[in-house]
This record gives structure tokens, sequence and C-alpha cells, in this order.
């Protein structure tokens, strides 16, 4: 087996500077570097992962769970993680809770069992009580998309509550007094949080909070169309209708439009998140921007900071939301 040391002696450089070059640090010269990576590649070198990690205790890589492993969202979410660890030479391992306890648990442990060096957390079923726990364990996690009080300088989180007050703040300022709302899921903190906001707009308009108007919904597009036809069955009237997120407002569009009314002519629509396709849908949804590609560089680099001692990371625990007017959304007379 070809070892560091024969590599540096072909290429006529120190050991610590092969190593330096192995892991990619960029305070090797180019030049230097072709060299060691020219010896490399004519001695046949391969870097034995497994045998630095028992040498310095890092496995250099990041456990990630999410709930689900498809959707704009969360692509974006641990793309903008990926490319904060790749700079730095660390890989993660991506895993799918589906906002079930006892499976988000079953993949954290998996992750824990492969050594992984940190955690980045994005869980919806298991209980604040769990997390508590899990926190005072020697393996750094972030969790993003939560707010939990006692370990809140491990969370990073959007202020959904003011997300969702901004929402329907701007359906108010455009003159609508009957405005329904399609609700994510309720026993997901940023549901409930985005409903609280929504609640708060009408309360601090003087607007009565109709409970006949609320209908919850999953986060998906076919239940944003599903939350419309139960406003239909229900025989209610709404001049606007502001959505848990940009999914369920693309399935409410699609519902209104089956039933023959025009958005935004007829009922007026805001989305959630500001998911890529929001701009490309016609019109253009009117929405509140999630910088979701942010959160998962910022959960990127807490890790970098806690598990790797990166001091020069800057930190933010938690972003605010913005309001982006499309063409979803007009004044009513």
């Amino acid at each position: 087996m070809v070892t560091i040391k024969q590599v540096s002696e072909k290429a006529g450089v120190s050991s610590a500077t092969v190593s330096r070059v192995i892991n990619n640090t960029d305070t090797v010269k180019e030049k230097t570097r072709q060299l060691v990576l020219n010896a490399m590649e004519e001695l046949g070198y391969r870097h034995n992962v497994i045998a630095a990690s028992l040498a310095s205790n890092k496995t250099n890589t990041i456990g990630y769970v999410v709930p689900e492993l498809h959707g704009s969202f969360f692509g974006a979410m641990v793309a903008g993680s990926e490319h904060i660890l790749r700079k730095a030479n660390k890989h993660m391992f991506v895993v799918a809770g589906h906002s079930d306890d006892k499976l988000e648990q079953n993949e954290i442990d998996a992750l824990l069992s492969r050594r992984c060096d940190a955690l980045i957390l994005h869980v919806e079923a298991v209980s604040d009580d769990y997390l508590i726990q899990l926190a005072k364990q020697k393996v750094p996690m972030i969790i993003v998309n939560r707010y939990i009080e006692e370990i809140g300088e491990q969370c990073i989180s959007l202020d959904n509550e003011t997300g969702g007050y901004l929402a329907t703040r701007h359906l108010i300022d455009q003159g609508h007094t009957e405005i329904a709302y399609a609700a994510g899921a309720l026993f997901k903190a940023d549901g409930i949080n985005r409903l609280n906001g929504h609640k708060r707009a009408l309360e601090e308009a003087g607007l009565p909070v109709d409970d006949s108007l609320i209908v919850e919904g999953n986060f998906q597009a076919h239940s944003g169309e599903a939350c419309v036809n139960e406003l239909q069955r229900r025989n209610a009237h709404y001049t606007a209708i502001a959505c848990g997120n940009d999914e369920m407002a693309t399935g409410a569009i699609n519902a209104l439009r089956n039933l023959g009314k025009n958005v935004p002519e007829d009922v007026s629509v805001i989305g959630f998140d500001n998911i890529d396709y929001a701009s490309y849908l016609t019109p253009k949804l009117t929405t509140i921007d999630y910088p979701v590609r942010e959160i998962g560089e910022m959960a990127a680099r807490w890790i970098l900071n806690q598990a790797y001692g990166d001091a020069r990371q800057s930190l933010t625990h938690i972003l605010s939301p913005d309001l982006i007017v499309r063409g979803t959304t007009r004044a009513h007379a």
C-alpha cells in the first residue's frame, strides 16, 4: 500500500503538505498541489478515509434528516448546506424521516451509529423532550425550521408567525375582509405559527376569526385543492385565501379555476415559502419569502463552528420573512 511518506518523497515535499492537499486546504500553492496530485496518480495512492477517521476521531461526515427527499423546499435547504460543507471538504448522509416519530428516531440512531461528526435535523414528529435529551449527547446537532426554548442556541428557524401575519396583512391592506385560510398540517410548528400569524392580522384589523373559513391541509398541493373544495362544500364566502405554503397555493388556484373562478379577479391567493417555481406560474404567485437555502447554509456554518472549531463562521438563529408581491393578489373594491 502506497503511503503519504512515499508520495511526499516522490513529489519532493513534506508529508504535512501532502496531507493538506488530501484535505483540500487552500494554503497550498497551485504548483505544489499539482506536484502532489501527479505523484499520487503515478504511485496509485488512494486516501484511506477509515484509517484517517480512526486516527483523528473525525469522519468528516454530517448526518442530515429531512421530512422528504422530494420537493423544491427541502432540495434548496440541503443544497445550501452542501454548498458550505463541500467547500470545507465535509460530506453528508441525507435520510428522510417522513414526519413519523419512530422513523425519525430510527434514522437519527442510524446516523449516530455511522459515527457522523454532527447532525442537521429537520424533524417534525419527535417531541421537544426527545430533542432536549439528544442535545445532551456529545455529537453536536442543529435543529432547523423549529424553535425549542430550552435549546434555542441549537435551533435555526424562520419567524413563521410573522410570515403568516405579513401574508394576511397584505390581503387586508388590499381591502379584503373575508379571508379564508388553507393551513398546513397543524401538528407541525410551522403550520401552527403561520396560522397564529393569520389570526393576529385579523384581530389587529378588527376582523373576526371565523373558524368556518379555516381548513387544515398537509402542505402538499393536493391538499390545497382539497381545502378549496371543502370551503365550497361549506358554502363559504371569501374574496381571498392565504395558504400554508406555495404548494398548497398552487393546488388552491387549480381548484378555484375548476370552480370557474379567476385568480386574482375573483379570489386573491397568497402562498408562503417563495419556492423556485412561484415566479413561473401564470399569474406569478404572491408569497412570503422563506430564505430556505440561507437556512441550510446557516446550519452548515453552525456545524463547522461547533463540530470543527471554525470560528470564522457568522451565525444567526432566527431569520426574518419578506412579502413578495406578484400577480395572484389584487385590490378588492
